[in-house]
């Protein structure tokens, strides 16, 4: 669960950070800050129990997919077939990590 929070306030965070139109927006720019304070430290709270690969693992690439459907959804950024295939690879790695990794800390 700590691992999940990290999860939800770098994505909080980083979607704060295109909103803050490079520093010039004073809420975003806390949102950033405090976002990402909050997910180290939750982050930090993991690695007391899951190692520090597979935490980041998960971590980072679960980041990156969420990102990612915030940009397309909200953003309307694009997505070619080469980023949806990406994608869906990271998707394969942390679902193998999770089910079969005994590193995972399950």
């Amino acid at each position: 669960l700590l691992l999940l929070g990290a999860i939800v306030c770098e994505v909080i965070a980083t979607t704060a950070l295109k909103l803050s139109e490079g520093f010039t927006r004073p809420l975003p720019l806390v949102v950033v800050a405090v976002g990402y304070g909050l997910s180290f430290w939750l982050l930090s709270q993991t690695l007391r129990t899951i190692p520090m690969g597979i935490a980041y693992g998960i971590w980072s690439g679960l980041g990156i997919l969420l990102i990612s459907l915030i940009g397309w959804l909200w953003f309307r950024q694009g997505l070619d077939l080469a980023a949806l295939v990406g994608l869906a690879l990271i998707v394969a790695g942390v679902a193998v990590i999770n089910l079969f990794s005994s590193a995972a800390g399950h």
